[in-house]
């Protein structure tokens, strides 16, 4: 007999879910799951997403461990997102590490398996911060503040940073230089905190020059912080010791004027006799700049710097140079010429012919010339004759451009009128339309004196006051000062006026405006005072411009100053014994004051320019005995120009 039992069947188990680690997120950084990240922060938690809920104790299941192995202690948190676990720490984590979050396998209520996963990062690089920068006790991370003063002989920085600093690497990565990069020998010293840092220097410092005081290198710090290279920068105090031995004032002025002749006898091109643009200029000789060198002849006659015969032979040379060689357009030169050749050098693009403003500055030097030459002399009367020839040359109403009521600036016989530049007031070309009226030959009429110039009234300034000072004419706080300047070399403001204005007083309140405004000093550069004073166009640290106190780049130049000693006899006198005694270690050279210079941004000049040189050696003249406005007043085309023109004048 047969017992027989059914055999229990084995359930099967459900198939599970798969768990995945969708994505991971720090501070809205995607972390890579299967690989390393970079950059991450060593503050901001991270955020781990899965799937699908994980429904565990998930602490248990998660481990954080440093690139030695050592445990991080985490903490957790779930946010709204069921699927979103945060993962945090404190203290934060350390720079430039390598982390571990070990994400164990588990299986979350019989439903989903996880096979574990591990996310790797390696955290941002620390920035290196300075909590304080102080220079004898000026504070050097304020940069709305320029530190100047500070004592040469004994200089102290003192450098406070959040992180400690590797003592060994200070050497390379903190150093002290001049203006032009040249090391400084200096202390440096870590002080007991190990955060601040001393910079003391050696031997004294050079007075009145700018130092930047440079920290570089991500080694700064005995931790892995990256720091940006920056620099600091102070001004040293002033030496006001004495550079040279007293002398008087016109021994001074002489001094000025017989070196500063030198850039025109010396810089005079040997065939052409006129003078080089500046003294790098080789071949390139200027018609504005080389009347300013003629002007400057006849003092350095009057003053005995040359003898009258080697005056006379060297004016020789460039009048028949300019009566032969120069290339003319209308009876009018270029702006610059070969002094070899006597062909035009473009001055600029489309400028390759005559320059009305430059000519007119050549003819006021020569009817100033004229005057002085003696036509008893038949050497002497023969220049006379040639400069006769040249003026009556001068077609000053071919520049009305075809009869318009203005004259023009330029005109080649390549591009025509094409440059189309309008001489109109108020600028430096008061003397083109007193020379035009006054033409026999080729005059204008006096109302393009009026309407061009004058702008039927436009130049009239209407009341705009500066520092207490009303100028006549308008230009914003006058503009450069070389408008008061060039055309009144040989033309004399004392007396003059028309119904527009009294030159005198124009010349005098533009030059006390500019003085003015360099005592205010509003964009703070190094060195401004009532002594160091002076904008007008020249060489600067980032290239030739019409400085101004509108066109304010920290640039000052003597030319400026001392040019202006006719209308403000104090204020320049008191610049020029600065620029000489105070300043002339750096400034006084072989022809005299450098071009020009900028304290705030330690450079000087290693220029001298004619047109800036000019009008040192005449306005000294003319305030000191009046002989170049006496001569070019006494000439009978300018009293018919300035009668012609309404002018009133003694």
């Amino acid at each position: 007999m047969w017992v027989g039992c059914d055999e229990k069947e084995e359930t099967a188990k459900p198939e599970l879910l798969q768990l995945q680690l969708v994505s991971a997120f720090s501070d809205n950084m995607l972390l890579d799951v299967n690989d390393l990240t970079n950059d991450v922060s060593v503050t901001a938690p991270i955020r781990v997403k899965f799937n699908n809920p994980p429904s565990v104790a998930i602490e248990e299941h998660i481990n954080m461990i440093d690139e030695n192995g050592n445990r991080v202690s985490l903490v957790f948190a779930m946010l709204n997102d069921p699927n979103t676990i945060e993962l945090s720490w404190s203290p934060p984590l350390k720079y430039q590490q390598t982390y571990k979050i070990i994400f164990s396998p588990f299986i979350a209520n019989d439903q989903y398996e996880f096979e574990g996963n591990t996310i790797r990062f390696r955290t941002q690089p620390g920035l290196l911060s300075l909590l304080g920068l102080k220079v004898n006790g000026e504070d050097l991370l304020d940069q709305d503040k320029r530190v100047t003063g500070i004592d040469s002989e004994s200089m102290i920085v003192q450098a406070k940073f959040d992180q400690l600093i590797n003592s060994e690497a200070l050497e390379d990565n903190v150093r002290l230089v001049e203006r032009n990069g040249t090391p400084v020998n200096i202390d440096l010293a870590l002080e007991a905190d190990r955060q601040t840092v001393s910079v003391t220097n050696k031997s004294p410092l050079k007075n009145y020059h700018k130092y930047r005081l440079i920290i570089d290198g991500d080694e700064l710090a005995v931790e892995p912080f990256d720091f940006q290279q920056t620099e600091f920068s102070f001004y040293t105090r002033l030496d006001s010791t004495l550079k040279f031995p007293l002398i008087s004032d016109n021994e001074l002025l002489t001094l000025i004027q017989r070196q500063t002749f030198k850039y025109f006898w010396d810089f005079g091109h040997p065939v052409s006799g006129l003078t080089r643009e500046r003294n790098t200029s080789g071949e390139t000789v200027t018609i504005g700049g080389s009347g300013f060198g003629i002007m400057s002849i006849i003092v350095g006659m009057e003053r005995g710097f040359i003898t009258r015969e080697e005056g006379i032979e060297r004016l020789d040379k460039i009048l028949a140079f300019l009566h032969g060689k120069a290339e003319r357009f209308h009876g009018i030169w270029s702006h610059w010429l070969n002094g070899t050749t006597g062909e035009v050098i473009d001055f600029s693009p489309n400028d390759n012919g005559a320059d009305l403003v430059e000519s007119a500055f050549m003819a006021q030097a020569l009817i100033t010339l004229r005057q002085y030459l003696d036509a008893t002399n038949p050497q002497e009367n023969a220049l006379i004759e040639l400069i006769n020839e040249l003026w009556d040359d001068m077609e000053w109403d071919w520049f009305t451009q075809g009869g318009q009521n203005v004259l023009y600036w330029h005109w080649s016989p390549n591009f025509g009128w094409e440059k189309n530049l309008a001489i109109r007031g108020w600028n430096e070309a008061l003397i083109v339309y007193v020379l035009a009226a006054g033409s026999e030959n080729y005059g204008i009429d006096t109302e393009i004196y009026h309407s061009g110039w004058a702008r039927s009234g436009g130049m009239l300034n209407n009341g705009s006051s500066y520092y207490g000072y009303t100028l006549p004419l308008r230009s914003d706080r006058g503009g450069p000062l070389f408008f008061s300047h060039y055309s009144f070399l040989g033309l004399d403001p004392r007396n003059l006026s028309d119904q527009y204005a009294e030159y005198w007083t124009q010349n005098v309140t533009h030059s006390l405006i500019n003085h003015r405004y360099c005592i205010e000093n509003p964009k703070d550069f190094v060195g401004y005072s009532s002594n160091l004073w002076g904008l007008t166009a020249s060489d600067g640290n980032a290239g030739y411009s019409a400085h101004s106190p509108d066109n304010d780049r920290g640039v000052i130049t003597p030319t400026a100053a001392i040019s202006s000693l006719p209308y403000t006899p104090e204020e320049s006198m008191n610049a020029i014994r600065h620029f000489y005694y105070i300043l002339g270690d750096d400034l006084w050279g072989e022809y005299g004051f450098y071009d020009a210079f900028n304290i705030t941004e330690g450079w000087v000049a290693d220029s001298y320019l004619a047109i800036d040189q000019g009008p040192i050696i005449i306005m000294i003249e003319n305030h000191r005995s009046g002989l170049l406005w006496d001569l070019f007043m006494s000439a009978p085309e300018v009293s018919n120009g300035l009668t012609k023109l309404g002018f009133t004048y003694e």
